[in-house]
């Protein structure tokens, strides 16, 4: 059983409070817009973690970070890219690995939007966390906790950090 933080899109902000809700995590991952090293590297000090790299994020990080990450954790094969869609309007990057061969879970970035869905067509769960850091036009910066129990997921937790604008 592993227990896993789930964010994105922090287009380089920190917020102390990742460290704090991810506490009780195994791993953390990030589906991109890391936005810095630094936001990186303090988690990846703190826990185990799993990136892809987004749009916004330069050399630096994708000489460290890949595009997709494709890999099986506790019986579950997980597929994370930034800029995925979601079901039923996968963006065309991903949409044939996705059809081809299907993960149990695919996890994306990108919209800003917090999203979970299952999608039945495929036999799989989809989870963007939403965003983490203060740039763009969400009102909310949001986190996902989850566990992955012999290839399952369960214990979904949606975590409101703050309005983007403070740190309360």
């Amino acid at each position: 059983m592993k227990r896993i933080g789930l964010l994105s899109d922090t287009h380089a902000w920190w917020d102390e409070k990742y460290i704090e809700h991810f506490a009780c995590c195994d791993e953390i991952w990030h589906a991109g817009d890391i936005g810095s090293l630094d936001v990186a590297d303090r988690l990846a000090a703190f826990r185990p973690l799993r990136a892809v790299y987004g749009n916004i994020d330069g050399q630096e990080i994708r000489t460290v970070y890949p595009q997709i990450q494709r890999f099986t954790i506790e019986g579950a094969e997980v597929v994370m890219k930034h800029i995925g869609g979601y079901p039923g309007k996968y963006d065309p990057s991903i949409v044939r690995s996705l059809l081809v061969h299907p993960p149990k879970l695919f996890i994306s970035g990108h919209s800003h939007i917090l999203k979970v869905k299952y999608d039945k067509a495929l036999d799989m769960l989809h989870i963007n966390p939403g965003a983490a850091g203060r740039y763009g036009f969400h009102k909310v910066r949001t986190l996902v906790r989850f566990t992955i129990d012999n290839g399952t997921f369960k214990d979904l937790e949606v975590i409101e950090l703050a309005d983007k604008f403070s740190d309360k």
